[in-house]
Parts: C-alpha cells; structure tokens; sequence
C-alpha cells in the first residue's frame, strides 16, 4: 500500500455510503492524530485503539443525525505521495466558505485550517472534511 491516509478515507467513505455504524482501520499514531481531530471537530462519535501490538486497528464509529444522514458528507484527499501540498500561514485552505475543515500536519502536530491559522502556521494539507 503507497498511501495508508487514502486507503483510511476511503474506508470511512465507503462505509458511509452504505451507513454502517463503525468502520475497522489498520492502525498508525498519523492516522489515529488525523480522526482525533476530525472526532474533536463534530464529525465522529467514537475512536477507539483495538487489538495487541502486531494487529492493532482502530475503529471508528460514526455519528448520523436523527433522519439517518451522515455527519459527513465529503472527504477528500490533498497531498498524495507523488505531489504533497504545502500551504503557508497566509494562503491555508478555507473549506466550502468555513462549512468544513481542512486538516494540516504542522511542526506543532495535527490540527485544523482554523487552529492553524490562529497559531500562525502552515504545513501540508492532508485532507478536506465537509
């Protein structure tokens, strides 16, 4: 596998799609940082650390509103590895006009567009959540 965070996001896209309530995914510290963030942000119930150290997975469990729709309703990646993209403090990413987030990886660790923009950094941009 070349690149773990898109096989991660297509995991939970597909799963959304067909609305399971929880979705298994290999774990790694970068992507259990990535779905801290985006839980912390509204967009998921629960993430959980399972299993012992050779198979350790996390499993994510999603968050719908009372009519069955998803918090989620786009993910997308941005840096991929053959053109990762770096944004500078000045030009970070706003998300359907601040609707939804962008997730950074920053020297101060992983955040959001507006933590961001308030600590006055820039990094690579991950992914867009809307």
């Amino acid at each position: 596998m070349t690149d773990p965070i898109s096989d991660m996001l297509t995991r939970m896209r597909n799963a959304l799609k067909i609305k399971q309530k929880f979705v298994i995914i290999p774990f790694s510290k970068f992507k259990l940082d990535i779905l801290e963030v985006i839980k912390n942000n509204g967009y998921l119930d629960e993430v959980k650390e399972m299993g012992a150290v050779p198979a350790k997975f996390l499993k994510v469990t999603f968050k719908y509103n009372e009519n069955g729709q998803p918090s989620i309703h786009g993910l997308k990646k941005i840096s991929k590895p053959g053109r990762k993209m770096y944004v500078t403090s000045s030009k970070l990413p706003v998300v359907l006009s601040g609707l939804g987030i962008a997730i950074l990886s920053t020297s101060a660790g992983v955040m959001t567009n507006l933590e961001a923009k308030k600590k006055n950094l820039g990094g690579e941009t991950i992914c867009e959540i809307y």
